[in-house]
């Protein structure tokens, strides 16, 4: 796809739909003389940036279109490193179609996705790195994803990058000297020095790499998937950790046929959690395609939240449950429902499950009344009761603690 610089473009830069303003962004060299020849109010061309004027902009039979406030931003100190425009019009979608509309006859022209970040990478103004972190800071939804997008953004990732390829750069300068005087027997550049960055860059591009999924996760959110066999609670725990009724709940074994998506945030990082339809030999043809779906979201998943019945699920069933669901790089959580039913199941009877790779807990007496933790309801997921118990003598039932930190 071709992008001609010397265009000037413009689209709208706030979400679409009725709002309060819409603002209208123009980038290139005739952005300020384009919105000056409909712009009633001071002469922008003599204006300096970094300014804002009220005026209105009035088409070409000099109608009225709206009352506007438009600021200037001229090269190179802009977004861009072009003159850009920003024209905040008030938010009805007809008043800022006119105006695009109006800009656009004059001899704009919209403006392709990402081409304003586009041009400021082509202009200098951000580096590759800097470029993806803004598409990564606009869609950022959690507080850990807005941190890591902010720090690539201002180039916390490009300077050290740069500062090692200076070094190697430095280096590569002096072996080439030592070629030129070869026969002089002369050592420029230091063996033990650049033994030492080679390990350097080595460590960095490791970090790096172990640090691509951690990225995705806190981008796109933990992927937690709820599973178990019918009836075991998937549903309740659901909507005791959402705290709403997201998914019916009876005491009908396999009520949830197909799965059910909900993001909740604990500490800045978003769980995507998702119930399941119980796991057993389906009865009839829904209920197959509903076990099917389920597999396939474990297998996708981050995180396995198992939860079982302690009255129809034995020790030996559970055990044989997670044989095939658990593999390399899964992180396996445990959880033992319904414990007020059945107190005398005791802890030493899952021992067994620590040899599961990625076993991380054991939630030993599930209960679900989070009355007594005052916690904000975006952080009651797995700081709940349900799922962040120590196990206890058999016949007490599990004992909590509200002040724990979250289990994954």
């Amino acid at each position: 796809m071709q992008y001609n610089l010397d265009d000037t473009i413009v689209a709208l830069s706030t979400p679409p739909g009725i709002g309060a303003i819409g603002v209208l962004r123009l980038s290139g060299p005739k952005a300020v003389e384009i919105v000056d020849s409909v712009f009633e109010g001071k002469k922008l061309s003599e204006q300096p940036s970094h300014t804002a004027h009220f005026g209105t902009i009035k088409d070409a039979s000099g109608k009225a279109l709206d009352e506007v406030v438009v600021t200037l931003f001229r090269a190179p100190r802009s977004y861009t490193r072009e003159d850009v425009v920003e024209v905040s019009c008030h938010g009805s979608p007809y008043i800022l179609q006119q105006v695009l509309q109006l800009f656009i006859k004059i001899g704009a022209r919209t403006a392709r996705p990402g081409e304003f970040t586009l041009r400021a990478f082509l202009n200098g103004r951000l580096d590759l790195s800097q470029a993806e972190a803004v598409a990564d800071l606009v869609a950022s939804d959690s507080a850990a994803a807005h941190q890591i997008a902010m720090q690539q953004m201002r180039g916390g990732f490009s300077r050290e990058i740069q500062k090692l390829r200076e070094e190697l750069i430095n280096f590569a300068s002096l072996i080439e000297l030592e070629l030129d005087f070869s026969e002089e027997d002369v050592e420029f550049a230091n063996r033990s020095d650049l033994r030492d960055l080679i390990l350097k860059i080595q460590k960095l591009l490791q970090v790096l790499i172990q640090s691509f999924q951690l990225g995705n996760v806190l981008k796109h959110g933990v992927n937690t998937v709820l599973a178990g066999r019918p009836n075991a609670g998937k549903s309740t725990l659901l909507n005791a950790l959402l705290n709403e009724e997201r998914a019916i709940v009876s005491d009908i074994a396999g009520t949830t046929r197909d799965t059910i998506e909900e993001i909740l945030h604990i500490q800045g990082i978003a769980y995507r959690l998702i119930d399941t339809a119980g796991i057993r030999e389906a009865a009839d043809q829904l209920e197959a395609i509903g076990v099917r779906k389920t597999m396939e979201k474990i297998g996708q998943a981050a995180v396995l939240v198992y939860i079982f019945d302690v009255i129809k699920s034995s020790p030996e069933e559970v055990q044989s449950d997670l044989e095939k669901l658990v593999r390399p790089g899964l992180h396996l959580l445990v959880v033992a429902n319904k414990m007020d039913l059945n107190p005398y199941t005791t802890w030493e009877q899952y021992r067994g499950f620590r040899r599961f790779r990625g076993f991380r807990r054991f939630s030993f007496g599930i209960q679900l009344d989070s009355s007594e933790c005052n916690k904000p309801n975006e952080h009651r997921v797995f700081e709940r009761k349900a799922l962040r118990s120590r196990p206890q003598s058999a016949g007490r039932g599990g004992g909590y603690d509200c002040g724990e930190q979250p289990a994954l």
